[in-house]
């Protein structure tokens, strides 16, 4: 798997298979590219990120707001000429490639969201500051017990994960100037979305928020009630076959 140094940061991937168009893949919070292993894509090139500060990428003290992210794959793209790609994030990463299309828009032809990290209500905005000081204090080991149950590449994974790195995404996602991870600053960044969006989430109240924000006439959300978090890993097949279909047309 080959690196890439972008402006002073080094970027882990992977790179695989031919085909039009790229399929641009983002790992959650704590994560790895090596999480998509289990989905089995075809009939296209597929590029696995380690954002930065996770896998084997390198990890500064700071730049992990999801705009800052999001930067570093812009460069990768136009490093490995991907053209517009099908970016396709998780959770953390759902925020990474959603900050792509709004501040990189001619990098990306749609979106592929997965379980997203945005949107978070008023109990959950209730608990940010908490968390926030039991990942500055503790790590990784906060972070598994702040997720809970969890696959368990996941866990080890995340546990592999500097402390640092995680508490600064946390707080780039949910509390510095600019996070979109609340509702209502998620509701005015979705706004700026002008690309067509696939969102695939597990649960229904949250789904039919996203709905109601306005965005691409193209955009299209999935409900697979059943599933947890990671439902990409839950049920990879049917994922690769919905993922498929919307690259494909999209």
């Amino acid at each position: 798997m080959p690196f890439a140094d972008l402006h002073g940061i080094r970027l882990h991937y992977a790179d695989r298979g031919t085909g039009h168009p790229a399929l641009l893949l983002v790992h959650g919070w704590g994560g790895a590219a090596g999480v998509w292993d289990p989905v089995p894509l075809s009939g296209f090139r597929v590029v696995a990120v380690d954002l930065r500060g996770h896998g084997r990428s390198s990890a500064p003290a700071h730049g992990y707001r999801p705009v800052d992210l999001a930067g570093d794959l812009a460069r990768l793209a136009a490093r490995l000429r991907l053209g517009p790609v099908v970016a396709v994030g998780h959770s953390m990463g759902a925020q990474v490639v959603t900050a792509l299309a709004v501040e990189h828009p001619d990098a990306v032809r749609s979106l592929v969201v997965v379980d997203p990290a945005y949107g978070a209500d008023e109990r959950e905005q209730a608990t940010f500051g908490e968390r926030l000081a039991q990942l500055r204090a503790e790590g990784a080991t906060a972070a598994v017990r702040q997720l809970g149950a969890l696959p368990p590449e996941v866990q080890h994974q995340i546990l592999e994960t500097p402390g640092h790195v995680l508490a600064e995404c946390y707080a780039g996602m949910y509390t510095d100037p600019g996070a979109f991870g609340a509702r209502e600053p998620a509701e005015a960044y979705l706004r700026r979305r002008r690309c067509p969006v696939l969102c695939v989430r597990s649960l229904a109240e949250p789904a039919r928020w996203e709905a109601a924000i306005p965005g691409h006439p193209g955009s299209r959300m999935v409900v697979w009630p059943g599933t947890g978090h990671f439902l990409h890993l839950e049920r990879p097949a049917a994922f690769a076959d919905l993922l498929a279909g919307w690259s494909a047309g999209g």
